[in-house]
């Protein structure tokens, strides 16, 4: 169930999906102690456990958090072999003035963009598909 390499055939296949809601990331000693359901992310550094969840959770939960964002995921089954995707994605949301924070798991990539600029970010990705 090995995903796909290839650049061009990522960059073809990306078919980008804007996910309902507004996702925050928050950071805490120890990891959340809630419903697994409401955790969209979890990483444990050293200086603390990085959450996105919902920012409808966060303030029903009175967390303090930071970048509020959309949650696109790229529909493609990318390797986490692959090489270049990550680059070819921060490069062409760059060249718009996007930040981006990419979040690869075994099946999809998903990036998490500022809410005030999805519609641009999704509009630049999927001209990354019309021009190849």
């Amino acid at each position: 169930m090995a995903g796909e390499k290839d650049l061009n055939s990522l960059l073809k296949g990306l078919h980008p999906k804007l996910n309902p809601g507004t996702y925050v990331f928050i950071t805490t000693k120890a990891p959340l102690d809630v419903d697994r359901s409401h955790i969209i992310f979890e990483f444990k550094e050293f200086e603390g456990v990085t959450h996105i969840i919902s920012k409808e959770k966060a303030e029903e939960l009175e967390l303090e958090y930071a970048f509020v964002s959309s949650w696109i995921t790229l529909n493609v089954h990318s390797s986490l072999e692959a090489i270049g995707l990550t680059a070819a994605i921060a490069g062409a949301l760059t060249k718009n003035n996007i930040s981006c924070n990419v979040v690869a798991a075994f099946y999809h990539d998903h990036l998490f963009v500022p809410e005030n600029k999805t519609r641009l970010a999704m509009d630049v990705l999927e001209k990354i598909t019309e021009h190849l």
